[in-house]
């Protein structure tokens, strides 16, 4: 099914701009991937992607995944609340000293604690140390409802929104069949 689709992108070019979000009551631990795993971050796309119709990965191979995670130019950061994973970011590393947040998200059980903010400060804050000159990312029509507004609340700035037609996939897509019911 053909759907017009809006992307918002932002970026933040200064490292001062970054507005950290409260800290959570809730301990929560950020651990990086250092050996690629295309199961875990399969696992992390489609099950934090069902809700936002994060589609464009679901076909990829073993193979394939291997091939994008294991590059020096790729992180995989996951966040842990209590010893159970709660949500992931990747960041790429690209020309011209920029950093892209390719994907960050939270599991559907975690959405709502208050963590999403502070899950994009630590990913920002990543992105700095990596060297970067800009920091950006993109989101959609189909992301959370809050996404925009946690992006611009951390600091970011819209520099480009476009439409365009995409090809969506038929019907909602789920981790697995009634994940989202609680």
């Amino acid at each position: 099914m053909e759907r017009l689709v809006t992307h918002t992108h932002l970026e933040m070019t200064d490292r001062a701009a970054l507005r950290p979000a409260k800290a959570s009551t809730v301990a929560l631990d950020l651990v990086q991937v250092k050996i690629p795993s295309p199961e875990l971050n399969r696992f992390l796309y489609a099950t934090v992607g069902a809700r936002w119709t994060w589609y464009n990965r679901l076909p990829w191979s073993r193979a394939q995944w291997l091939a994008y995670l294991d590059r020096p130019e790729l992180e995989t950061w996951v966040v842990y609340m209590t010893g159970s994973p709660a949500g992931y970011f990747e960041l790429e590393r690209q020309e011209g000293d920029s950093v892209e947040i390719a994907y960050l998200g939270l599991l559907p059980a975690f959405i709502g604690k208050g963590i999403g903010g502070q899950l994009l400060t630590a990913a920002v804050g990543r992105a700095w140390e990596m060297g970067a000159k800009r920091v950006w990312l993109h989101t959609c029509d189909f992301d959370h409802p809050r996404a925009l507004a946690n992006y611009q609340a951390r600091g970011f700035t819209v520099f480009k929104v476009e439409s365009v037609v995409e090809q969506m996939p038929d019907g909602a897509l789920e981790a697995w069949p009634g994940a989202d019911v609680p």
